[in-house]
């Protein structure tokens, strides 16, 4: 199987990573650490006792570059929380030294919760990463620190986002993950935060892939909810994506200050675009947010495999990639790792 899939480097089609299901898969997503200093309601509970995951800064880079090689061309580092790794600027900029096969150096972008980040922005911009999302579930400070758990963590945000700003890291995006009876009071609020802060606000329904198992579809707030409450205040106008595998539907303002988008896995699933595939902060290969069985690089680069066998290895598991995942179905399982567990 290996040998059908290999690509000729003077091919023209060696710069595309196409799935069996033919969707050109470009987005890598890479687990630095599954560490966190928040301890957010709806993602991490049980933490008395945790054994964490993580592979060196060298491992990392040789997997990434090992993707780029099949055709990946961007690169997000998640987490946990990836800024808590010290060397995470050895690693933005080893990354950025990398070329895609399209000779280009890929696009590189962090999610991250912004605790950290006033300090960090700068650094990261000038070694060469491209874009920055922030976790951030309300605007009302009392109810951010009710959901993460840190006291003074709002404040903290709130400076990193400024931070990354002055950076340049434009545009900065804003990920609220909404609960019913949590944080659904917020999505108006954010609205008023997108235009007032520049920033793109990207509400998310909520997913069962918290560590407690608690989800319901009930919990979830959907996307037509959403957008009728913010047209309700501010007439909104449909953005065309920006790529084929955008995972947002966006909309503008109609009066271009400002910009939201809504992920709506659960009641508007984009799988049939999907771009991504995943390496766990221990080195296992997720071909989807939801899948039930892993595919473990590490291992097979622990037991000698030659750089050429990796990039064998990556094109057989890029055929194994799931046509879609089946929340809400009947006899839907969820998957065996908690979202801090698989990478934001």
């Amino acid at each position: 199987m290996a040998a059908n899939l290999h690509l000729d480097a003077d091919s023209p089609t060696a710069d595309l990573l196409r799935d069996s299901h033919g969707r050109w898969i470009t987005d890598l997503r890479v687990s630095i650490t599954d560490r966190c200093n928040y301890k957010c309601v709806y993602c991490r509970t049980g933490l008395h006792g945790a054994q964490y995951a993580e592979l060196s800064a060298q491992d990392y880079l040789r997997f990434i570059q090992s993707f780029l090689s099949v055709g990946i061309e961007k690169v997000r580092l998640t987490g946990g929380e990836p800024m808590l790794r010290r060397d995470l600027p050895q690693i933005v900029a080893g990354i950025h030294a990398m070329r895609t096969r399209a000779g280009h150096a890929p696009e590189i972008a962090v999610t991250t919760n912004g605790h950290l980040l006033e300090d960090l922005a700068q650094p990261l911009r000038d070694v060469g990463l491209s874009r920055v999302t922030i976790s951030m579930d309300a605007v009302d400070p009392a109810t951010f620190e009710r959901i993460t758990r840190v006291p003074g963590s709002f404040t903290s945000v709130l400076r990193g986002i400024e931070a990354a700003q002055r950076a340049g890291l434009d545009p900065v995006k804003i990920n609220c993950v909404l609960l019913r009876g949590f944080n659904e009071d917020q999505v108006e609020a954010f609205a008023h935060f997108s235009r007032e802060h520049g920033v793109v606000v990207r509400f998310i329904e909520f997913m069962p892939l918290e560590e407690d198992r608690l989800w319901t579809p009930e919990m979830v707030v959907p996307l037509t909810e959403i957008v009728e409450r913010i047209q309700r205040l501010y007439p909104l106008t449909v953005l065309a994506p920006t790529t084929a595998g955008e995972t947002a539907r966006r909309y503008g303002f109609a009066d271009g200050r400002g910009e939201i988008g809504i992920i709506a896995p659960v009641t508007q699933a984009f799988c049939g675009a999907c771009s991504r595939v995943r390496l766990t902060s221990d080195g296992k290969i997720r071909t989807c947010l939801f899948s039930h069985r892993e595919h473990d690089l590490a291992g097979l680069a622990r037991s000698g495999a030659s750089d050429e066998q990796l990039r064998q290895f990556l094109l057989q598991v890029i055929q194994t990639k799931e046509a879609r995942h089946h929340i809400g179905e009947p006899g839907f399982l969820k998957p065996s790792r908690s979202m801090v567990h698989i990478g934001g």
